[in-house]
């Protein structure tokens, strides 16, 4: 699992406004008043604005120093100061004195409603960046209260209540709300794993082999099913089959296994086509076992003989003694041929049977088999309707995402 990367503190400030040409929107434009600043305060007060506009933020710093300095200031006269403050510190990355003007300037009560908002993010993100979490939670949810939506700030709630360890905080904001991003389920995941969740753990990554498909989801989900307490070994061919279909099927004795499952339950074309890939990849074919790929290669092709021989005979003797599972076994042999609506009646047949020795696990193959023969909708349909506590529906569910997000 790849783990969740934190926002730097840098981004998450540029997310809400800040550059190191303009520390945050409207924060730097000074009105002055004859009747509201004096000129003690107001020449180094312009000063300090005209050199973090250049960028010279600490040189800015320095110089309201001498704006701090002048007696008997109006409200208004220290409330620009510490506008022109929280731009420079901001900008020069001085989280605490940012901090203390940020608070000052809020506090004020001389702010309109979005200039009050985007000091409250701005505050927010430096109580995350000085690690002061507590103080960062209190204003994001300040902030997130005058604005639900903003995604910024509710991912960086989630990342505070993440590194100052509050995990269930974290996932249940993680689980609110549509869809999510591959960034958040993979915290979700993380915290998941840190809690000992395991059911959690592979509906997240269940979210995220569905959603956002890749390999090591994939593979980790099957891992897990397969390791699953009560999983049946009958539906190894079925793990295999969507191995296949998500490219996961690399190594020889994976290729010879599928090949050899396949003979076992009468498919010589599904074992061929496995073997033929096999060799096409390179799988199959060399080293020291290739004389034992081409004698499973060589079966394969002469079960398919006989099976086109005596076809006619086995679906006969299938149907007049209600064989379900001999009878959906051709239909299924029938559909890896490309002889789809004829192999699919009879696996609709052999259902009808209500005889199989395993109900769900032939539901499950229909529903495969449709998919392999175009029909997309009637497999979704099948799929969604499988049940069982040996794997069935778990692999039903798996078949249903590989089909709607293929690799």
């Amino acid at each position: 699992m790849t783990k969740f990367r934190l926002a730097h503190l840098g981004l998450v400030m540029a997310a809400i406004g800040f550059t190191a040409a303009a520390p945050l929107t409207g924060l730097t434009s000074v009105a002055y008043a004859a009747d509201a600043v004096s000129a003690a305060v107001g020449k180094p007060l312009q000063e300090a604005q005209k050199l973090t506009s250049s960028g010279k933020h600490k040189e800015a710093l320095a110089k309201l120093k001498e704006a701090d300095a002048v007696g008997g200031k109006t409200e208004f006269e220290k409330y620009q100061i510490e506008r022109v403050r929280a731009a420079a510190a901001a900008a020069a990355r001085d989280n605490d004195t940012a901090i203390r003007a940020f608070e000052a300037v809020i506090n004020s009560g001389r702010l309109s409603a979005s200039e009050s908002a985007n000091f409250t993010k701005g505050l927010a993100g430096m109580y995350y960046g000085a690690k002061d979490y507590p103080k960062a939670i209190t204003w994001i949810q300040r902030a997130l209260k005058d604005s639900p939506n903003d995604a910024t700030m509710h991912d960086l709630l989630v990342q505070t209540y993440y590194v100052s360890g509050k995990y269930a905080e974290a996932a249940k904001e993680l689980q609110a709300g549509g869809k999510q991003s591959e960034a958040n389920l993979q915290m979700l995941a993380n915290i998941q794993l840190k809690q000992n969740d395991k059911a959690g753990y592979v509906a997240t990554l269940e979210k995220l082999a569905g959603s956002y498909p890749k390999t090591s989801y994939w593979a980790d989900l099957l891992n897990r099913v397969a390791g699953k307490p009560g999983f049946s070994s009958t539906l190894n061919l079925d793990l295999l089959r969507l191995k296949l279909a998500l490219g996961l099927l690399t190594k020889p004795n994976e290729y010879m296994e599928m090949g050899q499952l396949a003979l076992q339950v009468a498919n010589p074309a599904e074992a061929l086509k496995v073997i033929e890939q096999g060799y096409k990849k390179g799988a199959l074919g060399t080293g020291a076992d290739a004389g034992r790929h081409q004698r499973l290669k060589d079966l394969a092709l002469k079960t398919e003989a006989e099976a086109q021989k005596n076809r006619a005979t086995a679906e006969a003797e299938f149907i007049k003694n209600k064989d379900a599972d001999g009878l959906a076994n051709l239909g299924y042999a029938m559909v890896s041929e490309g002889k789809g609506d004829a192999g699919l009646k009879l696996m609709d047949q052999a259902i009808k049977f209500g005889t199989a020795r395993r109900p769900e696990e032939m539901k499950l193959h229909y529903g495969q088999a449709q998919a392999i023969a175009g029909k997309k909708a009637a497999a979704l349909t099948t799929l969604k309707s499988v049940k069982g506590t040996a794997g069935e529906a778990e692999l039903a569910r798996y078949n249903i995402m590989q089909i709607n997000h293929p690799m």
